[in-house]
């Protein structure tokens, strides 16, 4: 299944890309080894695509401005994917997972692949499997991938070790609002963009780019970055204004950076960030898969909660008993 799934992939088939993204999406023992087989069939393809990170806070119209973005792309002749991640309920467990409802024009483009994926309670912004679903898009050959996030907060951070470029959409604000966003989130963007910018709230989005610019501007300069960046840009998801403009800063950057050499070396330190990462969500997996383990800690919980030990010397204890 896995030879015949990753030619049709190769080839460019949607419905198969699509397949495989669940395939990889699965917690299944046996669909796990299916989608590590895939993805080492796929990996000597060696296809790269330019990938897209981007967040932005609650109502900025990330929906929006990414279909008016990936509708210019495609007009340009671009293949794009969009991977959007959903919040999950903590209660449910359920998402919404409507972003091809909001991306109505986008998602009925035959070089456009929109894929929503339930966060399911992963920490930083993005999916368990975003990452494999990159590395399907990539094999797919897409020429852009753009990675949406749950949402601004500091743990959005993650989507910046999957991606080449990371792009941080913010509302037309006043003082307080910038003060609001998180100082951690600032030094990952490559690219500011004051979306809305547009009707009534022209003026108020060239001066948010004025005030986000002289913000950017206290941050310690970046060696990955040119002269000039991280750039704040106003654009209007609702007119077009500023997309073409936007795309061009994001190409001269990636640019620059293969030139200089950033490109390589980062995507090298971001596998090497994600084989650590496997490794410590396999040691885990084992500990919860481990009944005799199970049954220590569930133990141990009993004398931390009675107030014998504290949750550190409790743990010490369990991590003894496994060396």
């Amino acid at each position: 299944m896995s030879e015949e799934l990753a030619e049709r992939i190769a080839a460019g088939d949607r419905r198969a890309l699509a397949r495989a993204v669940t395939l990889v999406e699965s917690t299944r023992p046996d669909h796990q080894a299916s989608a590590a087989d895939l993805l080492e069939r796929l990996r000597g393809l060696n296809r790269q695509a330019l990938r897209i990170g981007l967040s932005g806070t609650p109502g900025v119209g990330k929906s929006t401005f990414i279909e008016a973005f990936g509708m210019a792309l495609v007009q340009a002749g671009l293949r794009v994917a969009v991977l959007a991640v959903d919040p999950s309920s903590a209660r449910s467990g359920g998402s919404i997972l409507g972003d091809k409802t909001r991306m109505d024009l986008l998602s009925r483009q035959s070089a456009a692949f929109i894929r929503p994926s339930p966060s399911s309670a992963a920490l930083g912004g993005v999916a368990r499997r975003t990452r494999e679903a990159v590395a399907l898009c990539e094999a797919a050959n897409f020429d852009v991938v753009l990675i949406e996030t749950v949402g601004v907060g500091q743990s959005e951070t993650m989507v910046a070790q999957m991606c080449d470029l990371f792009v941080l959409l913010l509302a037309p604000a006043g003082g307080d609002e910038l003060q609001g966003v998180k100082r951690g989130i600032m030094e990952m963007a490559d690219l500011i963009l004051i979306n809305k910018a547009d009707g009534d709230l022209k003026a108020t989005a060239t001066r948010t780019v004025a005030d986000y610019a002289g913000a950017l501007r206290l941050l310690r300069k970046r060696p990955q970055d040119p002269e000039g960046f991280p750039k704040t840009l106003a654009v209007s998801a609702v007119e077009g204004t500023g997309l073409e403009q936007a795309w061009d800063e994001m190409q001269a950057l990636a640019e620059w950076r293969r030139d200089n050499g950033f490109w390589d070396h980062t995507r090298a330190e971001q596998a090497g960030h994600w084989f650590e990462y496997e490794v410590r969500e396999g040691l885990l997996a084992r500990l919860r898969d481990d009944a005799d383990i199970q049954k220590a800690m569930a133990k141990m919980a009993k004398t931390v909660a009675s107030g014998e030990l504290t949750p550190t010397a409790a743990a010490r204890h369990i991590l003894d008993q496994l060396s």
